[in-house]
C-alpha cells in the first residue's frame, strides 16, 4: 500500500517562506497524481496544489503564484514551497495520492479534487501576522 510522510511545517511570520515535504513510499510517480491539501481552523479540506507524473501542475486560485510544488522522483518526494505566507494558509497540510489517470488529467485541466486516498498524518503551518 502507498504510504505518505509529511514534514517541514513549522510557526512563520505573514510574508514569510516554508517549504513542506511528502515522502511516499511503495508509490510510482510514473502513474499517479500527487496533491497537497490543507484544512484551516473551522474550515473544510481544501486542495492546494497538484502535480502529475510529467510534472504539469494546478493550484487553488488562493495560492496562485505564491505556492510551487514540484517532484523528485529519484527521491520519491514531492515539495510544496509556500511563499509571500499569509494568516489565511495557517492550516493543517496534507498530502495523497490520485491512482486514477483519468482523474488526475481532469483535476490538470481543472476538473474536481476528487479521488485522493493514501493521506499523510499532515504537517502544521501557522503564520502569524
Amino acid at each position: 500500500a502507498i504510504h505518505l510522510r509529511e514534514s517541514g511545517g513549522g510557526s512563520v511570520q505573514s510574508g514569510g517562506t516554508l517549504r513542506l515535504s511528502c515522502v511516499a513510499e511503495n508509490y510510482s510517480f510514473r502513474h499517479y497524481c500527487l496533491g497537497w491539501f490543507r484544512q484551516g481552523p473551522g474550515k473544510r479540506r481544501e486542495g492546494v496544489a497538484a502535480i502529475d507524473p510529467d510534472g504539469i501542475t494546478n493550484y487553488a486560485g488562493s495560492v496562485q503564484g505564491r505556492f510551487t510544488v514540484s517532484q523528485d522522483k529519484a527521491k520519491s518526494t514531492m515539495f510544496l514551497q509556500m511563499t509571500s505566507l499569509k494568516s489565511e494558509d495557517t492550516a493543517i497540510y496534507y498530502c495523497a495520492a490520485l491512482p486514477s489517470y483519468p482523474q488526475c488529467q481532469a483535476l490538470i485541466t481543472g476538473g474536481p479534487w476528487d479521488g485522493f486516498g493514501a493521506w499523510g498524518q499532515g504537517t502544521s503551518v501557522t503564520v502569524s501576522s
